[in-house]
């Protein structure tokens, strides 16, 4: 390998859960525009189908509609990849869901569907997409996981959202934990904490002027993600230059919680 193939990850298959809106999407069109054929999934059909002809544009995007939430749902959606694939390199774990409620009302639904499609799912998809997974990687060249946490499993957002700091905390762990379980089978695991990026989880952040001044204030780079923050980010990690790095959350906020 030269020094200019660090970031080359042409030729390769992912896999990105969530990838019909936000930072998915942004992390699909990375990886496409660099030459990675790549398989988005979400339960909104009609949305999913639509996101994948406009990245179609980029590369090869094939949409293949999953509900991540439950094992039935992976494991359905796993084996429709297998009818396709023989293979994956790379497997971007992005599907989300937040519930905000003051503690005396937090609903036993919410924190359910928030720890199943945050932290569940995670496990779960990386269980079920392990044949494909090692025999897409090898020592050299290891197969990658990509965890999206956030940077409100690391510290107080102060906001009510209970079970979403908790399940993004779990995510952390957990890539720890995999990542040392999974390095003998050729598979890297690492995370990505995000701050704010736009999307529709942050929309009433982003659609709310002053709110929006008031977060900006709280980031010394005094701007929310960008496409290319994220994007560039999930590249390095899937990349050859990352090849010996794992176990590994990549905290990506513009210095936010650097300020706490």
């Amino acid at each position: 390998m030269t020094m200019k193939s660090l970031f080359d990850v042409s030729g390769k298959v992912a896999v990105v859960s969530g990838g019909s809106s936000g930072i998915g999407a942004m992390m699909a069109r990375g990886l496409l525009e660099n030459g990675v054929k790549v398989y988005i999934t979400a339960r909104k059909v009609e949305r999913l189908e639509a996101k994948a002809k406009e990245l179609s544009q980029y590369g090869d995007c094939i949409a293949i509609p999953g509900d991540m939430s439950s094992v039935e749902g992976i494991e359905a959606f796993v084996a429709e990849i297998g009818k396709h694939e023989s293979k994956i390199d790379i497997l971007i774990n992005n599907a989300g869901a937040n519930w905000s409620a003051p503690i005396e009302n937090f609903p036993e639904q919410g924190w359910d569907k928030v720890m199943n499609i945050n932290i569940k799912s995670i496990f779960f998809a990386i269980q079920k997409f392990l044949p494909l997974l090692k025999a897409g990687g090898n020592a050299d060249d290891p197969a990658r996981i990509v965890n999206i946490a956030s940077i409100n499993g690391i510290r107080n957002s102060g906001m009510p959202t209970y079970a979403y700091s908790a399940s993004k905390s779990g995510v952390i762990l957990l890539t720890e934990h995999l990542a040392a379980d999974l390095a003998s089978s050729g598979i890297n695991v690492n995370a990505i904490a995000p701050g704010l990026f736009p999307s529709d989880m942050t929309k009433q952040i982003v659609e709310n002027e002053e709110m929006t001044k008031f977060t900006l204030s709280k980031i010394p780079r005094r701007r929310m993600g960008a496409p290319e923050d994220i994007a560039g980010t999930a590249i390095f990690l899937c990349a050859p230059a990352s090849s010996w790095l794992t176990g590994q959350t990549v905290v990506l906020d513009g210095g936010m919680i650097s300020t706490a």
